[in-house]
């Protein structure tokens, strides 16, 4: 099940911006659905035969041949790509059509068209976001709600509407010409950038940290910046980001299947490799005059991995870009992050202080690491009882087992 899960990550937003590339944006469900039949068929197979040696392609070319039958089927009763016209009608060229559409820059160039006709002006950012989410990267509508802090209804009744008016496009986003471009652009970074988070630190039920989501956002990222036009010092500062947390996340787990803070972290696990690369993507990103919170962001791990030990971290040189980070793009969980920050820099009891003057503080009332922080900062006071309460309020809203099982060590701290 794990593999499948998986796989449904890494295949099926390729297979579905490929099959919406051949059949049409208005086919939008038949695309997904001929993706569905091919898992199901995979989960058949499979179970008798074993996984195949590359599921990848056993997948893509199961996909391809239902993607001929349903154009044999339905060619007479159904319309398909207006771009690629008559050549679906004749029996001649559908074939010789759907593998070249399978050909793997194609698929590369479909998703990016994909991404951006998700991301289609009529619609919210939020909802551009969804789409991308779901039909891309294989979110379900509940992750999605948690990537938002929204309900499961809001959600959903969300992805219906954008599905609505992307299957009243004529067909995919032209990704060869300006036009539109940046303004589509900045809802796609924003997509790949909750893929990212929601695989390094979301509220998966079952684990914590899901690195296949985290490689997953790094490889659609590299296809942004593989393109000319997507190759903007914004892109360049989310690779940079993307990479300087995966670099931890060999860290971010001990050897007994716990989670461990970024204070605890064996740092000589973190990959050097992916550091250096992060360091190149930022200084790539300061090629323009616009700082984005990508950039800002970039900049604060950026500190962390230089730091060789928890206590050699720059924390002044961190608050002071979580202030510049406040006035890009503000936000309740953000004046969070800046309270640690402060609290490493001046002591527990300036970051209790500054939790609480964060504006909007009632959103905040369901994040686990809310009730966690303020827990820390009472119990490095000295208030151990006060302590154990926030930590015990953390604990009743974790969202995973690792999650539980740090924050039960916390509480028991408090003993």
């Amino acid at each position: 099940m794990e593999l499948s899960d998986h796989l449904f990550r890494r295949e099926a937003g390729r297979m579905v911006a490929t099959l919406t590339r051949i059949l049409g944006v208005h086919n939008l469900a038949l695309a997904e659905d001929v993706v569905q039949d091919a898992f199901c068929r995979a989960l058949e197979v499979w179970k008798f035969r074993g996984v195949p040696e590359n599921p990848s392609a056993w997948l893509m070319a199961t996909a391809k041949n239902r993607a001929i039958d349903v154009l044999r089927r339905e060619r007479t009763a159904r319309t398909f790509a207006p771009e690629l016209g008559r050549l679906l009608e004749s029996e001649w060229t559908i074939v010789p059509i759907v593998e070249e559409q399978f050909g793997a820059t194609a698929i590369k160039d479909d998703q990016l068209r994909m991404m951006f006709s998700c991301c289609n002006p009529r619609l919210p950012e939020e909802a551009q976001v969804a789409l991308v989410l779901h039909i891309l990267c294989g979110f379900s509508v509940d992750e999605i709600a948690s990537a938002f802090v929204s309900s499961h209804a809001a959600v959903e009744k969300r992805i219906s509407r954008a599905k609505k008016v992307l299957a009243e496009s004529k067909k995919l986003f032209d990704i060869s010409g300006p036009d539109d471009f940046s303004r589509r652009l900045i809802a796609v970074q924003r997509a790949l950038y909750l893929l990212f988070n929601e695989g390094y630190h979301g509220a998966s039920p079952e684990s914590a940290v899901r690195a296949e989501l985290c490689r997953e956002a790094m490889r659609l990222t590299a296809l942004l910046f593989d393109n000319p036009l997507g190759a903007t010092p914004a892109t360049y500062a989310l690779a940079a980001l993307m990479c300087f947390h995966a670099a931890r996340l060999p860290a971010r787990v001990d050897a007994l299947g716990n989670l461990s803070s970024l204070f605890d972290q064996d740092r000589s696990r973190w990959d050097a490799q992916l550091v250096a690369e992060g360091q190149k993507l930022l200084d790539l990103s300061a090629t323009g005059p616009e700082i984005t919170e990508y950039h800002i962001e970039a900049a604060i791990a950026c500190v962390h991995a230089m730091a060789q030990r928890a206590e050699d971290t720059d924390w002044g040189r961190i608050v002071s870009l979580y202030d510049t980070l406040m006035r890009i793009r503000p936000s309740p969980v953000v004046a969070l992050n800046r309270a640690i920050a402060v609290a490493q820099h001046e002591g527990p009891r300036r970051g209790l202080e500054e939790i609480r003057a964060i504006a909007d503080l009632d959103r905040l009332a369901a994040y686990p690491f809310y009730h966690a922080a303020l827990g820390e900062f009472e119990f490095r006071s000295g208030r151990n009882e006060i302590a154990r309460e926030h930590f015990r309020k953390a604990l009743a809203l974790a969202r995973s087992p690792m999650e539980r099982r740090f924050l039960d060590q916390r509480v028991g701290a408090c003993q």
